[in-house]
């Protein structure tokens, strides 16, 4: 049986993705952080692990690969990430009923807020 452990992403200042990412999904370090490189983990319950590799890399656009965040609560989550340095990615390739919205992280890479509300 395999699993996924952890997703990987590249970063150019770890520091501020570290504060970026742990507030957003409320995860904490799994250790302490060393200069180059940090694991994230749930701070309550499981999921995937979030490391962050301090290393300098060229976004592609769009992701090959990008995060799918589910809420209940899609207009409130969407501001407070906003709040927290994310911003919105306006696409003309976003149907207008999609139940998504395209966000970033203060260094580019994208994510997407997934409305679960029943």
């Amino acid at each position: 049986m395999i699993r996924v452990g952890s997703i990987v992403m590249r970063v150019d200042d770890l520091r501020r993705q570290l504060a970026f990412w742990t507030v957003a999904l409320d995860y904490v370090p799994r250790d302490e952080p060393s200069g180059d490189f940090a694991v994230l983990r749930p701070r309550v319950g499981s999921g995937p692990n979030i490391s962050l590799d301090l290393h300098t890399s060229v976004a592609q656009i769009p992701p090959r690969i990008h995060l799918d965040l589910y809420t209940d609560n899609q207009p409130a989550e969407v501001a407070r990430l906003l709040a927290l340095g994310a911003i919105e990615i306006l696409s003309d390739k976003r149907p207008a009923d999609a139940d998504y919205v395209i966000l970033a992280d203060p260094e580019g890479n994208r994510f997407c807020v997934v409305d679960r509300a029943d």
